[in-house]
């Protein structure tokens, strides 16, 4: 199940890139958010009722959003561009 459904941009080239482990498909110009929920339901669990969470700024300015890559490091996926064979982990998936 995906939150969002795009509308818009469907002809910018496709992307791969994998989320928690599952092959997806974004497209050039995607921050990591846009592509995450385009492709599942949250980026990650909330810590104090495991409820989902979708991110709350959408600009950088608070902490909703952070996503893991494959190398260990920490993205704020809001405001990070989505890159053609990127591993992301949310707080949601197995690996994360």
């Amino acid at each position: 199940m995906q939150l969002f459904h795009r509308i818009a941009r469907s002809e910018h080239r496709p992307i791969s890139f994998t989320l928690d482990g599952t092959p997806c498909v974004g497209r050039e110009g995607d921050t990591l958010l846009t592509a995450v929920l385009t492709a599942g339901t949250a980026v990650r669990s909330s810590e104090f009722s495991d409820a989902p969470r979708a991110g709350f700024c959408q600009m950088g300015a608070c902490q909703d959003c952070w996503v893991t890559l494959a190398n260990g490091e920490r993205a704020r996926a809001c405001t990070t561009p989505l890159a053609a064979g990127m591993e992301i982990f949310t707080g949601t998936g197995a690996a994360a």
